[in-house]
């Protein structure tokens, strides 16, 4: 009897030791601002937000905050965390020594490291091989690396030199990619890619309608890649979850895309990451020229998407050296016509929306998973606190970052 006591009082000292009160001088939970807040969690769940009065839950741990406000744990929803490069001597990001994917895997922590100091705690990684993006969603789900949580695509679908992959080839590749463990369906309409803007379209509109129907029937979601017009039009009509980059798209498309309700995902900052990179990549001479001119008629794009209704979600599109910038595309989405808040929307709100996870991440509400990030401002009137603000950061109910 006195072991079973014992283990009782243990077993309840445990859970008050779990309950924390987060002291906030402000709250922005994905719609409204608290001010003077504080947010309860037990666990890696949040259990309420209400103004601060002073007065907290006998034998909660209460965390001074009150220099920053919070925001939810922001969502990246394109990123290929995989990609890693240690400036090694003689090498660049494209040219080095492969490694065994169990190596890889290891390395890449490093990348999830900065995202997690980005302030974001949630990715959606669209193209990684051999199966590294599976293992690092796995082992930061286990506890065993530190890093954001991760929807992965595996290995992204497209077109390979003289082959044509066809309906019945699309339907095989998704239900493969699925058995092996994908999340979340990447496929590549375009050529496009580091230093090439071409966007000439790869596969056909049969052929995107075939993987978009294969994967929606699983009860899974895809992603379209293409850079140019005409795989634009093609994969709006084709209907999938989201469609990535995208420059010269005509207005009727805009607004078809508005009605389907497809997530765009422009990624312009990725491009600026290229022409700051272009030395430690050895671009070709010229190559940032090509690299800015889709700059300004991507952001074109996304300015008329906005203004026609279509709905957007943050993505980066972070490779390499890239990590730790992942929030820089908020800049972008406030140039394309988004408020503050609308932005900041996009990288919250919106990607949970976007994943299917509204009902967990994106939103600091009670139920919901402790994603939290301190912010040295107010993000909601000025995106750029968002961007180089970040002081504080929990992901589900596990402080990862601090930098008061």
């Amino acid at each position: 009897m006195y072991r079973l006591l014992l283990a009782l009082l243990l077993l309840s000292l445990e859970m008050f030791a779990q309950t924390r009160a987060l002291r906030f001088k402000a709250v922005w939970d994905g719609n409204a601002v608290v001010e003077h807040a504080v947010v309860l969690v037990d666990g890696n769940k949040i259990v309420e937000i209400r103004k601060d009065n002073g007065k907290f839950p006998k034998g909660a741990e209460v965390v001074d905050l009150r220099r920053y406000s919070a925001i939810p744990g922001m969502i990246d929803v394109h990123t290929h965390i995989t990609y890693y490069w240690d400036r090694a001597a003689g090498t660049n990001p494209r040219r080095q020594a492969r490694k065994h994917p169990a190596v890889t895997t290891v390395l890449t922590e490093a990348n999830a490291r900065k995202t997690l100091e980005s302030g974001v705690t949630t990715i959606r990684d669209l193209n990684a091989g051999a199966g590294n993006d599976y293992a690092l969603r796995d082992l930061i789900a286990m506890g065993k690396l530190h890093g954001p949580r991760i929807v992965a695509a595996g290995q992204g679908i497209g077109a390979r030199p003289n082959v044509t992959l066809g309906i019945e080839g699309m339907k095989k590749a998704v239900e493969e990619r699925l058995a092996a463990g994908s999340d979340v369906i990447k496929l590549f309409a375009s050529t496009g890619g580091f230093e090439d803007v071409t966007g000439r379209q790869t596969l056909t509109f049969d052929e995107m309608k075939a993987a978009v129907d294969a994967t929606h029937a699983a009860g899974k979601r895809i992603a379209i890649h293409t850079y140019g017009p005409d795989g634009f039009r093609d994969a709006v009509k084709a209907g999938p979850d989201s469609i990535e980059h995208g420059a010269d798209v005509d207005d009727a498309t805009l607004r078809d895309m508005a009605a389907k309700k497809i997530w765009f995902v422009p990624t312009i900052d990725h491009n600026r990451y290229y022409v700051d990179a272009k030395d430690e990549f050895q671009f070709a001479p010229g190559s940032d020229v090509n690299l800015r001119d889709y700059i300004a008629r991507n952001l074109d794009t996304a300015r008329r998407a906005h203004l026609v209704g279509v709905k957007f979600a943050m993505g980066s599109d972070a490779v390499y050296t890239m990590f730790g910038q992942n929030t820089r595309e908020l800049e972008w989405l406030v140039k394309a016509g988004l408020t503050n808040e609308e932005a900041l929307r996009a990288a919250t709100v919106n990607g949970a929306e976007l994943l299917g996870m509204s009902d967990k991440i994106g939103k600091l509400a009670p139920g919901y998973f402790a994603d939290i990030v301190a912010i040295d401002g107010e993000p909601w009137k000025d995106v750029n606190r968002a961007i180089n603000g970040v002081r504080w950061v929990m992901k589900d109910g596990k402080v990862e970052v601090e930098k008061r």
